[in-house]
Order: C-alpha cells, then structure tokens, then sequence
C-alpha cells in the first residue's frame, strides 16, 4: 500500500483528485493550502477569524465515493444570490462553519464532512492559522492578499507570509510517511507554493528520499505565470522551497483548437511551453485535458489517474 501526498489547492487539485481517488491498494492525503482570501471564503474568514475553507471544500467533494457525489458536490458549491446578508456565499462554505461551531474545531468540520460525503483519504490543511499571503514584484511592489496577486500587471519576484506559520503536524507526519509526493495542478504561487513557503512542510519534502512530481498547469495565468515554460514554474518551487524540488515534471501536449486558443490569448493566458535545455528531471509528456462545454480547457481526472499510476509502476 504506497503512501500518495499531493500538495496544492484550488480547482485544479480537485481536478487532480477526482482522478486519484480510483487508484487501487494506495492511501491519498491532500495537503491544502488555507491562504485563500477572496468571496465567500475571504468575507467568512475575516469575520470569524478561521481558516480558509474553500479549497478544502472543494477537495472534500473531489474525493467522495458516494454514487449520488454530483448531488452533494452541487449542493455544497450552491452559491446565494446577491452581495448582502448570505448573498455571495457557499452553501458549503456555512455547512462547513456551522460543523465547525458544533464540533469545536476546524478539524472536526473536516472530519464530519469527510464521513458524510464518504471521502476516500484525507485532506489536510497546511496550517491552522489565519495566513495572509504576500507576493514582492520584480519591479519593488508589495501586494497584500491572495486574490490581489493576479490583479497586479506585473511580474512576481516572490510570495511570503510576514510572520512564521506553524504547519499541522499531521501534514508534516503525512509527507514524512510518503511514498511519493505530488505538487499541483494548481495557480503556482497561489495554490501550490503558499504551502511550500511553510518552512517545516519544504523541510519535511526535502528530508523524505521518496520521487516527487510536479504536474504543471497547461496554460500560462494572468497576474501570476505571464511566459512562463515548464522550467520556469520548477525554478519557481525551486525558488521558494530546496534545490532540485521535482524528479518528474508531467507536461501537457494535448493540441488546443484554435479558436480556444484564440479565446484564451485574449484573456492573455498561452499554452505552457518546454524549454530545449536538460534539466536534471524527468519530463513526462501527456495529454492531460479535455474541454468543458463552454470550451473552457479543464485537466482530465482519468488522465492524471493513468499518469500516476504509470509513474507509481516504476518505484
């Protein structure tokens, strides 16, 4: 029975372990970050001062086993209409602080869900404390909060937190124990690096000899990737994390239509490219995404499944 960590946050994680969760004879721990601080989660946060839910949230649905999963997954993303009172907010978002209240803690929220929705690993925050994240840009500017980062046309030097985070120990414990260890799919400095720059969780990654995979995003996004190749986004996790974070990098090759290529230029995101130079990992190529029906590029659960399963074949 290997031990699978996969490090991230936002859609894409979900996306990722939609997929996973259909692996056999493997344990799966999500490690999320808890930086989000924009719409329901963000005006949730600041009045009660807890972690964010969001992303948890969202993963909690990804990892369910129930057969009726589409019908707890809508109610739990249902979201009131309007901008007072509950307006804006996630049915699941007060499901989830509601649990809290009863249970006594975030974790026993997560833990109720869990056994409602029937999830099949754990999802873990990286810390339990109320973070605010901060991005310093090339250019000297300092930005405040996660949903401020992409906002900003510029281009990010670094992401940080101005006080140290304690990380969860069962995060920490769940990396140590890993048999292979996963970063992405997600925003890369504000999914996927926010938990990477807690000092104890880079530390507990660095120290474990276990593979790590990187699966990079398909497309460049605004605000945070703007150019960026593959090699760019490892230099990044490089940047904020250890030397040589990734042994395996997953790249999509899946050939994009134009006229969605088209629609995303516009929005300025391009397709992420490879760089010709060696680098010191492996570089996977596969076709990881399938389009929704607004033609919307989403990454495909059942390809990330048969690429992980590929890469767990060989340790």
């Amino acid at each position: 029975m290997k031990n699978i960590v996969v490090i991230g946050g936002g859609t894409g994680l979900s996306s990722m372990m939609m997929g996973m969760k259909k692996i056999k004879n493997v344990n799966l721990t999500a490690i999320v970050t808890v930086a989000d601080d924009g719409g329901s989660t963000g005006r949730i946060r600041d009045v009660y001062h807890v972690p964010a839910m969001g992303d948890i949230r969202h993963v909690l649905c990804a990892m369910s086993l129930e057969e009726n999963e589409t019908l707890f997954t809508e109610l739990m993303n249902y979201r009131f209409e309007g901008d007072e009172d509950i307006g804006g907010h996630s049915l699941g978002n007060l499901i989830f602080l509601a649990l809290m209240d009863t249970t006594g803690s975030f974790m026993g929220a997560i833990q109720s869900i869990s056994r409602i929705l029937n999830v099949k690993g754990k999802i873990l925050p990286s810390t339990l404390d109320v973070v605010t994240l901060y991005a310093l840009m090339q250019d000297g500017t300092l930005v405040r909060g996660e949903k401020n980062i992409p906002t900003v046309s510029n281009h990010i030097d670094k992401v940080f937190y101005q006080q140290h985070i304690t990380p969860y120990p069962q995060a920490i414990e769940a990396i140590e124990n890993a048999d292979l260890i996963i970063y992405g799919i997600g925003s890369l400095y504000t999914s996927v690096i926010p938990n990477l720059i807690i000092e104890e969780i880079s530390q507990a990654i660095y120290e474990n000899p276990c593979p790590k995979v990187y699966f990079c995003n398909a497309m460049t996004q605004p605000g945070e990737t703007d150019g960026y190749t593959l090699q760019d986004h490892v230099r990044a996790l490089e940047k904020h994390s250890f030397k040589n974070p990734v042994d395996v990098a997953v790249f999509n090759e899946s050939v994009i239509p134009d006229f969605v290529r088209e629609n995303y230029e516009a929005e300025g995101s391009y397709p992420v490219k490879l760089e010709k130079e060696t680098e010191n990992y492996t570089v996977i190529r596969r076709n990881l995404i399938y389009l929704d029906e607004k033609g919307r590029i989403r990454h495909n659960p059942d390809a990330v499944q048969k690429a992980v399963e590929e890469i767990l074949e060989k340790i």
